[in-house]
Order: C-alpha cells, then sequence, then structure tokens
C-alpha cells in the first residue's frame, strides 16, 4: 500500500484546479441503470470508488468506460437486478444501485454496504421508503432484497426520520419509474441531491423540489440517455481552501462558486482567513494568529462532516481553544489520536472534541482510518516541522484525485512512496 511522504513549512502559492464531484458522479452513474442507450458523463473524477462503480455496473449489465475524465455507458436491456458482496463491500455509495434496479426491473439484490468505518449508517429509511411504494423488503444472508409484486413501484408520500443523503437520492430515483406521484418530506439538501435532480429530469424524469426539504415526483413511463458535465467537488475545494488557510498562503481554488461552500466560507473567514470571490473560483490568503472557533456539524446548508477532521486540523494550530461537536456520525473522531501524535492537543468528550491551540506540529508516522482523516493528516503534515508519513492513503485516492499532484505545484514538499503499508 501506497504512503505519502510530505516535508512541511512552504507556504502554499498559486492556482489549483478542482474537479468533478465524487458524491454526485456515483449517484448519478447509476442513473444509467433507468435508460438504455448510451450515456456521456464529464468531469468525472480519477478516483477508486469511480472506477469501483463502473465495475459493479458492469457487472449488473451496464457497460461502463473511464477515460480522460470522461464515463461512457452503454446499456441495452439486459439488466442483472444482483449487487453482489465481492464490489458492494468496497464502498458505500453501491448502495445507490438499489432504488434505480427496483424501479427498472422491478426487484433487486444488494449486498448491505461498506465503505469507511465512521459510523453504522443504516439504509433503513431507503428500505422504508421502498416499502412504501410497495416493495416487499427483505434481509437475508447479508443481503437486502426488494421484490415489487405489482411489477411496477407506486407513488407515496414518504417521510424520513432524518435527511439522508444517500436515501433521499436512492429513493428519488426509484419515484422516477414508479406509478403515480412521490412525495419527500425531510430529504436531504446538498448540492449533489440537486444535481441528481437536474441529470434525471435531462432524462425525461419530471422532478421539482430538489435542494429543499421536500421533493415531489412524477412518474414517467420511460427516460432517456443523457449527456452531462459533473459539478466541481465542494469538499476537495474546502479541503484546499483550509492548506491555504493553514500555511499562510495564497491560494486561487479555481472552478468552484461560493454558494456550496458558505458555511465553510464562514468559519474559515472567523479563523481569520482572507476570502474572496475571484473570476471563476475563490482566492483564500491565510494568516497568523488563527483565530479559535467552534463547529457543530450538520446536514446541508450546515456544516459538513466532510469537512470536520479538516477545520479541525486548522484549530490545531489556533490561539485559544476550540469546541467541534460532531453530530452526523457517531465515530468520527479517529484522525485525533493520530493528530495528537503530531503534537496537538485534542481532548474528546462525547460527540464533542475539544481542541486546544499549539505553537507547532511535528513530523511524525501517522495512519490514515478513513476518507477525510487521510485529508486532516496531509493537511497537517504541510505545516508540521520536519517529515510526516501517512500511511494507508488509498483511502485519500477515494475521494482525491492524485492530491499530492495538486498540491506539488503550490509549492508542498510532498511525494508518493509506492508499497508502504
Amino acid at each position: 500500500m501506497d504512503s505519502l511522504e510530505i516535508i512541511g513549512g512552504n507556504r502554499l502559492v498559486g492556482t489549483v484546479p478542482i474537479s468533478g464531484a465524487k458524491n454526485a458522479a456515483l449517484p448519478i452513474m447509476t442513473a444509467a441503470l433507468l435508460a438504455d442507450g448510451e450515456h456521456v458523463f464529464r468531469n468525472v473524477p480519477d478516483l477508486r470508488d469511480v472506477h469501483t462503480m463502473t465495475r459493479l455496473l458492469g457487472r449488473l449489465g451496464v457497460q461502463a468506460v473511464y477515460r480522460d475524465g470522461e464515463v461512457q455507458m452503454t446499456s441495452f436491456g439486459d439488466i442483472q437486478p444482483t449487487a453482489p458482496y465481492d464490489l458492494v463491500k468496497q464502498m458505500r455509495a453501491s448502495v445507490l444501485v438499489l432504488g434505480p434496479l427496483v424501479a427498472r426491473c422491478g426487484r433487486a439484490m444488494v449486498s448491505l454496504p461498506g465503505g469507511c468505518a465512521i459510523g453504522a449508517r443504516p439504509i433503513d429509511q431507503h428500505l422504508k421508503g421502498l416499502s412504501a411504494m410497495g416493495g416487499r423488503v427483505e434481509l437475508r444472508h447479508g443481503y437486502v432484497e426488494v421484490t415489487v409484486p405489482r411489477g411496477r413501484l407506486r407513488g407515496a408520500d414518504i417521510t424520513f426520520d432524518f435527511p439522508t443523503h444517500t436515501g433521499t437520492e436512492n429513493l428519488m430515483c426509484a419515484a422516477v419509474l414508479a406509478q403515480g406521484r412521490t412525495t419527500l418530506v425531510n430529504c436531504a439538501r446538498e448540492p449533489e441531491v440537486e444535481e441528481l435532480a437536474r441529470v434525471l429530469n435531462k432524462m425525461g424524469a419530471r422532478i421539482e423540489g430538489a435542494g429543499t426539504s421536500v421533493i415531489s415526483i412524477e412518474g414517467v413511463e420511460s427516460l432517456h440517455p443523457v449527456d452531462h458535465a459533473i459539478m466541481p467537488d465542494r469538499i476537495e475545494a474546502g479541503t484546499f481552501m483550509v492548506a491555504s488557510a493553514a500555511t499562510e498562503g495564497d491560494m486561487l481554488v479555481d472552478g468552484i462558486g461560493f454558494e456550496p461552500l458558505e458555511a465553510v466560507i464562514a468559519k474559515l473567514r472567523e479563523a481569520g482567513a482572507g476570502i474572496e470571490r475571484e473570476g471563476g473560483g475563490i482566492r483564500v490568503v491565510g494568516s497568523r494568529p488563527i483565530r479559535p472557533t467552534d463547529v457543530i456539524t450538520q446536514p446541508h446548508p450546515g456544516f459538513p462532516t466532510d469537512m470536520q477532521a479538516q477545520l479541525m486540523m486548522l484549530m490545531c494550530l489556533a490561539k485559544g481553544t476550540s469546541r467541534i461537536t460532531e453530530t452526523v456520525f457517531e465515530n468520527r473522531f479517529m484522525h485525533v489520536s493520530e493528530l495528537n501524535r503530531m503534537g496537538a492537543d485534542i481532548e474528546i468528550n462525547g460527540r464533542t472534541a475539544v481542541v486546544r491551540g499549539v505553537d507547532k506540529l511535528e513530523g511524525a508516522e501517522v495512519m490514515a482510518t478513513d476518507l477525510r482523516a487521510s485529508a486532516s493528516l496531509v493537511l497537517a503534515g504541510l505545516v508540521a516541522e520536519g517529515t510526516t508519513h501517512v500511511r494507508r492513503v488509498y483511502h485519500l485516492d477515494r475521494g482525491y484525485e492524485q492530491i499530492e499532484k495538486k498540491l506539488a505545484p503550490l509549492g508542498a514538499r510532498i511525494k508518493r512512496v509506492a508499497g508502504n503499508a
């Protein structure tokens, strides 16, 4: 397994392009299950999860080829409704094939999902919705089996117990081919949910309200293929913004606007970073001292849980004490012990991490435990004195497209080392 070697201390200056959003690309790719023909998705990031999804869709009967940021997908109706454990275990987003398969085939058998070990993340809300739409749900031998006795789902009024990103997307995909109207209440409001609805509507669906807490879907008889460019990745952009703030950098994060990052921008400004719109991007100028700030993660439009670890790293260098409360996932502080090994002073009290700022971090051997924890350790290495080795960066590769090749032109001393555990 690869590692990253980072020699800290350099100020990051320059322009960094932002890749397409993984969390938009994956559900959009599953939408190809809903319509025969040739789909083209552009601005798709070159990530492990994307390649896992192409293999999974291929197993289901959709030929998917990734080349130079573009996925060409072809389906001719021979869809196999079984998603096997060997692929689903690698990535939680694999569960997103469930809704499209049930809608298209009237049945599906999908292995319970895997992915980062950051909490239970059950799929009960997905299954409750499919059941309300006429699906018969069974859990057997580690698989979810959904069958539709009538052959076609029917519209229903469904209220989520809590906003669920993948649950909203799965039921939205299921409802587009259902008979009648479906209303989803207490929906996830993330920009990626809006992007999926935008693509489905281009395919002929009739969806209203995506991006709000109530989404209405009028089912249609069939959909058609689509050509679509994926939106930019707001979490990748936020990670680079923290990198600039932490290193006293001057960075243009190119290809993304303020709107999907308003909560992150507000906290970085509280911490003392200068942030302005510039052209088609966001300029971030870091300065000292870094000011402490308290954060509570929340569903969009609140502060995203996927930026919690990165902001925590920044608060390790603040002049004062910060409190970071994680409300979305119950096991998302695994990076704390690794940051403390680098000289941070973080104490966990339930779902709140108390971060007392220190004068400096020191390079160390650290181990990535999940995707965003990996990003926080890379950021820590950029500001630490000495050399940091981040092990198990396969987690990082699930969500960041060759991060070392984007950081190096900005002045980072970072390289990938092959074959280390």
